[in-house]
């Protein structure tokens, strides 16, 4: 437990990012897990599902709950991802 008061204050304000922090890591997991879902399903519309992606990784790096180049790296990633999918499907 925490003896200054600056502490208890640092304990409180921490306690308060953990919440938000845990509902923005919510967010992205969640998008991340509709979009697999979508791709396993062979949804045609897949865009839809990472327009959501993208909001929750920009959010997310807006708020630094994670660095901006890591969500730029996560969304060229997926977008290259769904590429791929859209060219094995005119292919075949």
């Amino acid at each position: 437990m925490p003896n200054t008061s600056s502490a208890k204050k640092a304990l409180r304000s921490s306690q308060r990012k953990r919440v938000f922090n845990l509902q923005r890591k919510k967010k992205i997991v969640d998008a991340l897990k509709n979009l697999k879902k979508a791709i396993k399903n062979g949804e045609g519309n897949l865009s839809q599902f990472l327009g959501k992606v993208y909001s929750a990784l920009d959010k997310a790096a807006k708020s630094n709950f994670i660095p901006k180049k890591r969500a730029d790296r996560k969304k060229s990633r997926l977008a290259k991802m769904i590429a791929k999918l859209g060219d094995n499907k005119t292919s075949q």
